[in-house]
Formats: C-alpha cells, sequence, structure tokens
C-alpha cells in the first residue's frame, strides 16, 4: 500500500528549532552538532520510497541560522507491488545570511524501482548553500531501476542551476554510455554557492578555477557565485572521496 507523508524542519538563527515534523518513514533527530550548525539527522522509519509513495521534505533556515541536514543510512528505492512510479520532493529555502549544508547518504535504486526525485531550492542573495547528491545504480550485483532526478536553484528570485538526469530502464538510450556513465555505477553532485565567490565592484571573488579532482570527477564554477562537482564512480566508496576532496576544497567546516 501506497503512503503520503510530510514532514517539515525550520531552524532559527538561535540555535533552536521551531518546527521538528516527522511523518511516516521521514523520522527526524535533532543530533549533536559540530562547530555552529544546528543539525538534524534524517532517520528512515520504514522501507521508502517504494512505489507509489509521495514524500515531501520541507526545510526552512530562516535568517541568520547555520543549519545541517544529514541521514543515518542510505536511502533505498524499492519497487511496490502495483509497479507504479514513486516520488521524493525535497523543498528546501534558505533566509538572509543564512547557511544550509545538505549531506545525506547515498540514495540507491535497487532492481525494479522507478523513482522521480525533486529537489528545489531557494536561496537569499546573501545565502550559503552545500548540497551534496549521491545515486547509487542497482544494489550489489543488480541491475538499477529507474532514477530521474531534477535539481533546480534560485538565488535572490533568478535562476542558478535547473539540472535533470535520468538513468536505467526507460530512460533514454545512452545513459549507461561512454558520454554519460561509462558503465559506472555510482554518480553524484556537490553544490556550493557562496556570496564570496562573486566578483563585485571590480574586486575579484574567491570562485575556484575549473579542475579535475582525481580520476573520477571536475570541479565548474556556474554563472553566480557557486561551483558544482560532478562525479561518475565505479563504487559508493569511490563516488564519495571524490565528491569529499570537492568538499574540501570549496566549504571546509
Amino acid at each position: 500500500m501506497s503512503l503520503r507523508a510530510t514532514a517539515r524542519i525550520a531552524a532559527a538563527a538561535d540555535g533552536s528549532l521551531p518546527v521538528l515534523e516527522s511523518d511516516g518513514p521521514l523520522a527526524l533527530r535533532r543530533t549533536r552538532a559540530p562547530g555552529p550548525y544546528t543539525r538534524v539527522t534524517v532517520v528512515g522509519a520504514m522501507s521508502a520510497p517504494l512505489g507509489g509513495d509521495r514524500l515531501l521534505l520541507e526545510t526552512e533556515v530562516r535568517d541568520g541560522a547555520r543549519l545541517l541536514v544529514d541521514s543515518a543510512a542510505a536511502t533505498v528505492a524499492l519497487p511496490g507491488a502495483d509497479g507504479t512510479l514513486a516520488t521524493y520532493d525535497l523543498a528546501l529555502t534558505v533566509g538572509r545570511g543564512a547557511e544550509l549544508r545538505w549531506l545525506p547518504e547515498q540514495l540507491v535504486s535497487a532492481a525494479g524501482s522507478e523513482l522521480r526525485m525533486r529537489t528545489t531550492v531557494e536561496l537569499a542573495a546573501d545565502a550559503r548553500l552545500v548540497l551534496r547528491e549521491e545515486q547509487i545504480l542497482g544494489r550489489h550485483g543488480e541491475r538499477p531501476g529507474t532514477l530521474t532526478t531534477r535539481l533546480t536553484v534560485r538565488r535572490d528570485g533568478r535562476p542558478l542551476l535547473d539540472q535533470e538526469l535520468a538513468y536505467g530502464p526507460g530512460t533514454s538510450e545512452g545513459w549507461d554510455g561512454p558520454a554519460v556513465l561509462g558503465g559506472h555505477r555510482a554518480t553524484g553532485q556537490l553544490l556550493v554557492v557562496d556570496p564570496d565567490f562573486a566578483t563585485e565592484g571590480g574586486k575579484q571573488g574567491k570562485a575556484p578555477e575549473a579542475r579535475l579532482l582525481g580520476e573520477y570527477a571536475v570541479l565548474v564554477p556556474l554563472a553566480g557565485p557557486a561551483a558544482l562537482v560532478s562525479a561518475v564512480a565505479p563504487d559508493a566508496l569511490a563516488l564519495r572521496r571524490a565528491l569529499d576532496e570537492g568538499l574540501e576544497l570549496l566549504a571546509p567546516r
């Protein structure tokens, strides 16, 4: 039986969590945080998303707040009894002078599953964002499910990044070819938005230059005060190492 669940987080500048509402499989727990951040860990209370599920996680980082969101384990997309599509939406809002570090564990697309995941981010002009996405296409020794992900980021009301990726059976041909995954089964990206990257009033910002990161990843500056690390890798460990290298370069704690 499919389910609908909406969980909500709101973080304030004083370190409090005025809203922390769990629902269904999305169990939210306040956990000990490193440094100046308020930390929330997403704990899977049941297997999800299954085919037919509709999940939504809303997060508001209010003006001046600093929030770290992670997860206790990987999220595994599984097929439902009726073979229908599951959806998992993230709606993230980061206010003036606020910072969000969104660092969940991997999303695993199990054989036979079909998941559409959409992340929408609204940033104030001086907000900071660190967002990591990792997808593992199939569990060990199995084919991947069908996975479509879309990341849309707006800064000060203007588009910063809008990217859609699709993998697995039923998607366009070539997703596993040399121009996309090249046979790899782990892929991901790290997006960092930092006002200090901007060039303003003739003053050069600290935006990084494009470069390769090891064997599996590339770092590119975006049009705006942001940089994106994109990676493919043979497994989850190699993927995490590549993205961690980018994180250390772009947004060390």
